[in-house]
């Protein structure tokens, strides 16, 4: 069976014959439950080519939206309100439109000497694009608790390493695993940051669009861009070491993006597992699952 995971505020989500969540309350004690049974691959559609890819973002954002909320309540002790969580998404999205969409548009359509040229003016818009972002995660990964979250991320895959690997799941054989995982959601973003490049500047062969419709553009192809990102992460996962060699950007991406974890953070990856696997006390390493199916 192959896990997926993501890190989440003083814990680990992971997903397997279930979804399962692990937090470490205030008290230090390890609060872990089920908070789904049904996943992407659970579904006819997601032996759909292309569209699975849709169908795995959806379910990420759809738990991960979830855990992160109960995960905040569990660590704090505190109830969240459907206000503070409607907000804080709402927010989220209006910054990554802007960031990452108008931002790159608008900084690329003041060089006046990309006019007329449709696809230069795409290539250096998705390298802006990418180079905002790669500049977010630095920012970012400079602060305390975004360290941390970072270390609980590196404990996800590390954990999942020692799983899929038929290992124990003790610390000292979870230790010598990487903190790196080729099914990793940093990959697929980076993928499709780079495919996005690919793409518009094609795009631009063919379209000729003014500032605002570029902008519509970007937002429109996102689920054609999805499609084809997550069935090149899903073959690049695989041991075929050209596609690795292609995936390499975001496996050093994960580099910024993971960070050692401590004992007790691993603890909680383990229980989390555990968990997802539908049995907390017998490990079931029955690898008859295909492919990615969640993004951590």
């Amino acid at each position: 069976m192959k896990i997926g995971g993501q890190a989440i505020i003083e814990g680990v989500l992971m997903m397997g014959k279930n979804v399962a969540i692990a937090v470490r309350n205030n008290n230090g004690e390890i609060v872990v439950e089920e908070i789904g049974k049904k996943t992407p691959s659970s579904l006819k559609l997601f032996k759909v080519p292309f569209l699975r890819g849709l169908i795995s973002l959806f379910y990420s954002l759809y738990y991960g939206i979830y855990a992160l909320d109960r995960s905040a309540e569990i660590s704090s002790g505190q109830k969240m309100k459907k206000s503070e969580t409607f907000w804080s998404i709402f927010l989220a999205v209006v910054l990554a439109v802007g960031l990452f969409l108008v931002l790159p548009v608008f900084l690329t359509s003041l060089l006046t000497f990309l006019r007329g040229n449709e696809f230069l003016f795409s290539l250096v818009e998705g390298l802006i694009r990418l180079g905002l972002f790669l500049l977010y995660v630095y920012i970012i990964s400079l602060l305390k608790d975004v360290k941390r979250f970072f270390q609980y991320h590196g404990a996800e895959h590390m954990v999942i390493h020692a799983y899929e690997s038929n290992e124990p799941l003790i610390d000292e054989k979870i230790r010598k695993y990487s903190t790196i995982h080729p099914r990793c959601g940093t990959n697929f973003v980076m993928i499709f940051l780079i495919f996005s490049i690919i793409f518009f500047s094609l795009l631009g062969w063919i379209l000729h669009l003014n500032v605002f419709w570029k902008v519509i553009s970007r937002v429109a192809f996102i689920p054609v861009i999805v499609g084809f990102s997550y069935e090149f992460l899903r073959i690049s996962a695989r041991n075929s070491k050209a596609m690795r060699f292609l995936a390499a950007p975001g496996l050093l991406l994960q580099k910024l993006t993971t960070a050692i974890p401590d004992d007790s953070q691993i603890e909680v990856a383990i229980a989390a597992l555990k968990k997802a696997v539908g049995e907390e006390n017998k490990i079931d390493h029955a690898k008859e699952h295909e492919g990615p199916e969640f993004f951590g």
